[in-house]
Protein backbone atom coordinates (compact mmCIF):
# COMPACT_ATOMS: atom_id res chain seq x y z
CA UNK A 1 0.00 0.00 0.00
CA UNK A 2 1.45 3.83 -1.07
CA UNK A 3 2.23 6.24 1.91
CA UNK A 4 -1.06 8.38 0.93
CA UNK A 5 -3.21 4.98 1.16
CA UNK A 6 -2.13 4.55 4.53
CA UNK A 7 -2.30 8.32 5.36
CA UNK A 8 -5.87 7.94 3.91
CA UNK A 9 -6.64 4.81 6.15
CA UNK A 10 -5.15 6.58 9.18
CA UNK A 11 -7.53 9.80 8.25
CA UNK A 12 -10.56 7.31 7.85
CA UNK A 13 -9.63 5.49 11.23
CA UNK A 14 -9.29 9.10 12.96
CA UNK A 15 -12.87 9.89 11.62
CA UNK A 16 -14.43 6.87 12.21
CA UNK A 17 -12.92 7.36 16.01
CA UNK A 18 -13.94 10.56 16.14
CA UNK A 19 -17.52 9.84 15.21
CA UNK A 20 -18.14 6.93 17.84
CA UNK A 21 -16.76 9.45 20.55
CA UNK A 22 -18.88 12.13 19.59
CA UNK A 23 -21.72 9.52 19.98
CA UNK A 24 -21.31 8.37 22.90
CA UNK A 25 -20.63 11.92 24.57
CA UNK A 26 -23.98 12.31 22.83
CA UNK A 27 -25.80 8.95 24.32
CA UNK A 28 -24.00 10.04 27.95
CA UNK A 29 -25.93 13.70 27.77
CA UNK A 30 -28.73 12.10 26.87
CA UNK A 31 -28.70 9.40 29.27
CA UNK A 32 -28.00 12.13 32.20
CA UNK A 33 -30.95 14.31 30.76
CA UNK A 34 -33.48 11.19 31.04
CA UNK A 35 -32.58 10.48 34.50
CA UNK A 36 -30.41 7.81 33.99
CA UNK A 37 -27.10 8.84 35.56
CA UNK A 38 -25.86 6.93 38.26
CA UNK A 39 -25.67 10.37 40.74
CA UNK A 40 -29.43 11.21 41.00
CA UNK A 41 -30.40 14.28 41.72
CA UNK A 42 -30.33 15.81 45.17
CA UNK A 43 -33.95 15.91 44.86
CA UNK A 44 -34.60 13.02 43.98
CA UNK A 45 -33.26 10.92 46.70
CA UNK A 46 -35.54 8.50 49.11
CA UNK A 47 -35.33 9.68 52.42
CA UNK A 48 -36.37 6.94 55.60
CA UNK A 49 -37.41 8.52 58.65
CA UNK A 50 -38.61 7.80 62.36
CA UNK A 51 -42.05 8.99 62.85
CA UNK A 52 -43.43 11.58 65.50
CA UNK A 53 -44.78 9.65 69.00
CA UNK A 54 -47.60 12.11 70.12
CA UNK A 55 -46.98 13.73 73.55
CA UNK A 56 -50.31 12.81 74.93
CA UNK A 57 -52.79 9.82 73.48
CA UNK A 58 -55.75 8.53 75.27
CA UNK A 59 -58.09 5.61 74.09
CA UNK A 60 -61.88 6.34 74.77
CA UNK A 61 -60.65 8.82 77.32
CA UNK A 62 -58.55 6.63 78.38
CA UNK A 63 -54.61 7.64 79.18
CA UNK A 64 -52.15 5.98 77.15
CA UNK A 65 -48.77 5.97 79.91
CA UNK A 66 -46.19 7.06 77.29
CA UNK A 67 -44.02 7.47 80.12
CA UNK A 68 -43.52 4.02 80.16
CA UNK A 69 -40.65 2.82 77.90
CA UNK A 70 -42.37 0.11 76.90
CA UNK A 71 -45.61 1.46 75.59
CA UNK A 72 -43.78 4.35 73.71
CA UNK A 73 -42.09 1.86 72.13
CA UNK A 74 -44.61 -0.74 71.15
CA UNK A 75 -46.42 2.51 69.89
CA UNK A 76 -43.81 3.09 68.33
CA UNK A 77 -43.50 0.30 66.13
CA UNK A 78 -46.81 0.36 65.39
CA UNK A 79 -47.31 4.01 63.87
CA UNK A 80 -43.60 2.52 62.06
CA UNK A 81 -45.21 -0.64 60.48
CA UNK A 82 -48.57 1.81 59.05
CA UNK A 83 -47.31 4.71 58.37
CA UNK A 84 -44.38 2.68 56.28
CA UNK A 85 -46.96 0.14 54.44
CA UNK A 86 -48.41 3.22 52.44
CA UNK A 87 -50.46 1.42 50.14
CA UNK A 88 -52.47 -0.37 52.62
CA UNK A 89 -52.82 3.00 55.26
CA UNK A 90 -53.96 4.42 52.20
CA UNK A 91 -56.62 2.25 51.17
CA UNK A 92 -58.07 2.09 54.76
CA UNK A 93 -58.32 5.82 54.75
CA UNK A 94 -60.35 6.29 51.66
CA UNK A 95 -62.57 3.12 52.66
CA UNK A 96 -63.08 5.21 55.79
CA UNK A 97 -64.61 8.03 54.31
CA UNK A 98 -67.68 5.67 53.33
CA UNK A 99 -67.65 3.53 56.16
CA UNK A 100 -67.06 5.64 58.77
CA UNK A 101 -70.22 7.52 59.42
CA UNK A 102 -72.76 4.68 59.18
CA UNK A 103 -70.18 3.24 62.29
CA UNK A 104 -70.12 6.46 64.11
CA UNK A 105 -73.58 6.99 64.46
CA UNK A 106 -74.10 3.46 65.51
CA UNK A 107 -71.27 3.27 67.92
CA UNK A 108 -72.51 6.95 69.59
CA UNK A 109 -76.41 5.78 69.67
CA UNK A 110 -75.22 2.78 71.62
CA UNK A 111 -73.23 5.05 73.56
CA UNK A 112 -70.24 3.63 72.71
CA UNK A 113 -66.67 5.83 72.63
CA UNK A 114 -66.12 6.81 69.02
CA UNK A 115 -62.29 5.10 69.25
CA UNK A 116 -64.18 1.69 68.92
CA UNK A 117 -64.58 2.62 65.23
CA UNK A 118 -60.55 1.52 64.96
CA UNK A 119 -61.22 -1.86 66.01
CA UNK A 120 -63.02 -2.68 62.20
CA UNK A 121 -60.57 -1.22 60.89
CA UNK A 122 -57.46 -3.52 61.86
CA UNK A 123 -59.89 -6.73 62.26
CA UNK A 124 -60.98 -6.59 58.87
CA UNK A 125 -59.39 -3.67 56.61
CA UNK A 126 -63.30 -1.88 56.89
CA UNK A 127 -64.39 -5.07 54.71
CA UNK A 128 -66.32 -8.05 54.76
CA UNK A 129 -63.25 -10.25 55.17
CA UNK A 130 -63.03 -14.20 56.34
CA UNK A 131 -60.29 -15.41 58.60
CA UNK A 132 -58.65 -18.94 58.52
CA UNK A 133 -60.58 -19.67 61.41
CA UNK A 134 -64.14 -18.61 60.00
CA UNK A 135 -64.39 -15.46 61.63
CA UNK A 136 -66.36 -13.10 59.39
CA UNK A 137 -67.07 -9.30 58.13
CA UNK A 138 -66.30 -6.27 59.95
CA UNK A 139 -66.09 -7.39 63.08
CA UNK A 140 -65.09 -10.43 62.10
CA UNK A 141 -67.36 -13.08 64.22
CA UNK A 142 -67.41 -15.98 64.75
CA UNK A 143 -70.88 -18.19 64.27
CA UNK A 144 -71.52 -18.88 67.54
CA UNK A 145 -70.87 -15.27 69.09
CA UNK A 146 -72.33 -13.59 66.06
CA UNK A 147 -76.05 -16.10 66.88
CA UNK A 148 -75.25 -15.09 70.76
CA UNK A 149 -75.44 -11.21 70.39
CA UNK A 150 -78.08 -11.47 67.88
CA UNK A 151 -76.74 -12.17 64.05
CA UNK A 152 -79.07 -14.78 61.88
CA UNK A 153 -76.67 -16.79 60.27
CA UNK A 154 -78.02 -19.91 58.17
CA UNK A 155 -77.64 -20.78 54.41
CA UNK A 156 -79.52 -17.60 53.26
CA UNK A 157 -78.93 -14.92 55.50
CA UNK A 158 -75.39 -14.30 57.41
CA UNK A 159 -75.81 -11.27 59.21
CA UNK A 160 -71.61 -10.72 59.69
CA UNK A 161 -71.50 -9.81 56.69
CA UNK A 162 -74.40 -6.70 57.28
CA UNK A 163 -72.05 -3.49 58.23
CA UNK A 164 -75.05 -2.18 60.35
CA UNK A 165 -76.23 -5.25 62.00
CA UNK A 166 -72.98 -6.49 63.02
CA UNK A 167 -71.79 -3.75 64.23
CA UNK A 168 -74.99 -3.32 66.39
CA UNK A 169 -73.84 -6.65 67.65
CA UNK A 170 -70.47 -5.55 68.32
CA UNK A 171 -71.56 -2.42 70.54
CA UNK A 172 -73.87 -5.19 72.35
CA UNK A 173 -70.52 -6.98 73.40
CA UNK A 174 -68.55 -3.45 74.39
CA UNK A 175 -71.46 -2.97 76.52
CA UNK A 176 -71.22 -6.61 78.00
CA UNK A 177 -67.63 -6.24 78.47
CA UNK A 178 -67.42 -2.83 80.28
CA UNK A 179 -69.64 -4.10 82.66
CA UNK A 180 -66.96 -6.54 83.39
CA UNK A 181 -63.78 -4.91 83.23
CA UNK A 182 -65.33 -1.01 83.96
CA UNK A 183 -62.46 -0.11 81.37
CA UNK A 184 -62.28 0.49 77.83
CA UNK A 185 -59.12 -0.16 77.03
CA UNK A 186 -59.70 -3.65 78.50
CA UNK A 187 -62.68 -3.98 76.78
CA UNK A 188 -61.18 -3.60 73.21
CA UNK A 189 -58.27 -5.98 74.58
CA UNK A 190 -60.89 -8.67 75.32
CA UNK A 191 -62.43 -7.96 71.83
CA UNK A 192 -59.32 -9.70 71.00
CA UNK A 193 -58.28 -12.28 73.18
CA UNK A 194 -61.81 -13.07 74.51
CA UNK A 195 -63.50 -11.95 77.93
CA UNK A 196 -61.73 -15.33 79.81
CA UNK A 197 -58.45 -14.48 78.67
CA UNK A 198 -58.27 -11.33 79.96
CA UNK A 199 -59.96 -12.05 83.09
CA UNK A 200 -57.79 -14.67 83.81
CA UNK A 201 -54.49 -12.90 83.06
CA UNK A 202 -55.29 -9.64 85.25
CA UNK A 203 -56.38 -12.03 88.00
CA UNK A 204 -52.82 -14.23 87.69
CA UNK A 205 -50.82 -11.11 87.02
CA UNK A 206 -52.36 -9.53 89.73
CA UNK A 207 -52.65 -6.34 87.44
CA UNK A 208 -56.07 -4.20 86.63
CA UNK A 209 -54.20 -2.20 83.48
CA UNK A 210 -54.03 -3.55 80.11
CA UNK A 211 -50.55 -1.56 79.67
CA UNK A 212 -49.03 -4.00 83.02
CA UNK A 213 -50.19 -7.20 81.34
CA UNK A 214 -48.17 -9.50 79.73
CA UNK A 215 -50.12 -11.04 76.94
CA UNK A 216 -49.96 -13.05 73.62
CA UNK A 217 -48.30 -11.04 70.48
CA UNK A 218 -51.12 -10.61 68.71
CA UNK A 219 -53.43 -9.35 71.96
CA UNK A 220 -50.13 -6.94 73.13
CA UNK A 221 -49.91 -5.53 69.65
CA UNK A 222 -54.13 -4.76 69.61
CA UNK A 223 -54.74 -1.69 70.88
CA UNK A 224 -51.18 -0.25 70.09
CA UNK A 225 -52.42 -1.17 66.51
CA UNK A 226 -55.65 1.16 67.16
CA UNK A 227 -53.38 3.94 68.96
CA UNK A 228 -51.06 4.31 66.07
CA UNK A 229 -53.95 4.22 63.37
CA UNK A 230 -56.02 6.71 65.12
CA UNK A 231 -52.71 8.81 65.32
CA UNK A 232 -51.98 8.80 61.59
CA UNK A 233 -55.95 9.36 60.80
CA UNK A 234 -56.00 12.10 62.91
CA UNK A 235 -52.67 13.80 61.37
CA UNK A 236 -52.19 12.01 58.21
CA UNK A 237 -50.08 14.93 56.78
CA UNK A 238 -47.41 14.60 59.25
CA UNK A 239 -47.31 10.96 58.48
CA UNK A 240 -46.79 11.31 54.28
CA UNK A 241 -50.91 10.76 53.78
CA UNK A 242 -51.76 13.71 51.26
CA UNK A 243 -55.17 13.04 49.47
CA UNK A 244 -57.26 15.61 47.53
CA UNK A 245 -60.82 15.72 48.23
CA UNK A 246 -61.63 13.20 44.62
CA UNK A 247 -59.34 10.57 46.32
CA UNK A 248 -62.12 9.34 48.96
CA UNK A 249 -64.20 7.05 47.98
CA UNK A 250 -67.56 8.66 48.50
CA UNK A 251 -70.78 7.40 50.19
CA UNK A 252 -73.50 5.97 47.76
CA UNK A 253 -76.85 6.78 48.30
CA UNK A 254 -79.23 4.06 48.78
CA UNK A 255 -82.60 3.10 48.87
CA UNK A 256 -84.31 0.02 50.60
CA UNK A 257 -87.12 -2.20 49.28
CA UNK A 258 -89.15 -4.29 52.37
CA UNK A 259 -88.95 -8.06 51.82
CA UNK A 260 -91.50 -10.38 53.72
CA UNK A 261 -92.17 -12.93 51.22
CA UNK A 262 -89.93 -15.81 49.82
CA UNK A 263 -87.68 -14.22 46.87
CA UNK A 264 -87.28 -17.41 44.00
CA UNK A 265 -84.72 -15.62 42.24
CA UNK A 266 -82.42 -12.51 42.99
CA UNK A 267 -81.30 -12.43 39.06
CA UNK A 268 -84.57 -11.47 38.32
CA UNK A 269 -85.54 -9.46 41.47
CA UNK A 270 -82.16 -7.48 40.82
CA UNK A 271 -83.58 -7.09 36.94
CA UNK A 272 -86.73 -5.74 38.68
CA UNK A 273 -84.88 -2.89 40.48
CA UNK A 274 -82.92 -2.30 37.38
CA UNK A 275 -79.75 -3.22 38.43
CA UNK A 276 -77.69 -6.11 38.08
CA UNK A 277 -77.25 -9.24 40.03
CA UNK A 278 -73.46 -8.30 41.02
CA UNK A 279 -74.65 -4.85 42.18
CA UNK A 280 -77.53 -6.52 44.62
CA UNK A 281 -74.60 -8.93 45.96
CA UNK A 282 -72.41 -5.90 46.42
CA UNK A 283 -75.07 -3.80 48.49
CA UNK A 284 -76.05 -6.86 50.46
CA UNK A 285 -73.76 -9.28 51.03
CA UNK A 286 -75.66 -11.01 53.93
CA UNK A 287 -77.49 -12.47 50.97
CA UNK A 288 -75.95 -15.51 50.43
CA UNK A 289 -77.97 -17.55 47.99
CA UNK A 290 -79.24 -17.10 44.74
CA UNK A 291 -83.11 -17.15 46.67
CA UNK A 292 -84.67 -16.01 49.81
CA UNK A 293 -86.63 -18.19 52.13
CA UNK A 294 -88.59 -16.01 54.21
CA UNK A 295 -90.01 -16.96 57.85
CA UNK A 296 -93.53 -16.27 59.02
CA UNK A 297 -93.51 -12.64 60.32
CA UNK A 298 -90.19 -12.29 59.43
CA UNK A 299 -88.87 -9.16 57.27
CA UNK A 300 -85.73 -8.01 55.61
CA UNK A 301 -84.36 -4.55 54.53
CA UNK A 302 -82.64 -4.93 50.83
CA UNK A 303 -80.84 -2.07 49.96
CA UNK A 304 -80.68 -0.50 46.31
CA UNK A 305 -78.33 2.23 45.22
CA UNK A 306 -80.12 4.91 43.77
CA UNK A 307 -80.18 5.78 39.93
CA UNK A 308 -77.42 7.97 39.85
CA UNK A 309 -75.22 5.92 41.44
CA UNK A 310 -73.09 5.15 38.37
CA UNK A 311 -71.74 8.93 38.23
CA UNK A 312 -68.73 8.47 39.69
CA UNK A 313 -68.16 12.17 39.61
CA UNK A 314 -71.53 13.17 40.88
CA UNK A 315 -71.25 11.46 43.93
CA UNK A 316 -67.51 12.88 44.53
CA UNK A 317 -69.41 16.50 43.58
CA UNK A 318 -72.54 15.71 46.28
CA UNK A 319 -69.65 14.95 49.19
CA UNK A 320 -68.72 18.72 48.88
CA UNK A 321 -69.54 21.00 51.76
CA UNK A 322 -70.53 17.85 53.74
CA UNK A 323 -68.60 17.29 57.12
CA UNK A 324 -66.36 14.47 55.47
CA UNK A 325 -63.53 12.39 57.35
CA UNK A 326 -60.56 14.17 57.59
CA UNK A 327 -61.81 17.33 56.13
CA UNK A 328 -60.00 19.61 58.37
CA UNK A 329 -56.38 17.97 58.83
CA UNK A 330 -55.66 16.86 54.68
CA UNK A 331 -54.26 19.11 52.03
CA UNK A 332 -56.83 19.31 48.95
CA UNK A 333 -54.72 21.05 46.93
CA UNK A 334 -53.80 19.23 43.80
CA UNK A 335 -50.58 17.30 44.13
Amino acid sequence: MSRSGKEKTVLSLFGLFSILAILAILFIRASDDSGLSAKPPENGKYIVTSVTIPEELDFAGERTPLENFDVKESLDMELLVNSYWQSHTLLLIKRANRYFPVIEKILKENGIPDDFKYLAVIESGLSNAVSPSGAVGFWQFLKGTAKDYGLEVDKDVDERYHVQKSTEAACRYFRDSYEKFGDWTLVAAAYNAGKRRITESLEEQAEDSYYDLLLSEETGRYVFRILALKTIFDNPTQYGFFLREKDFYPPIPVKTVKVDKDIKDFVAFAKEHDISYKVLKMFNPWLRDKKLNVKRGKTYLISIPEDDYMNYEGLIDDMSGDPIVFRDTLNFEEL
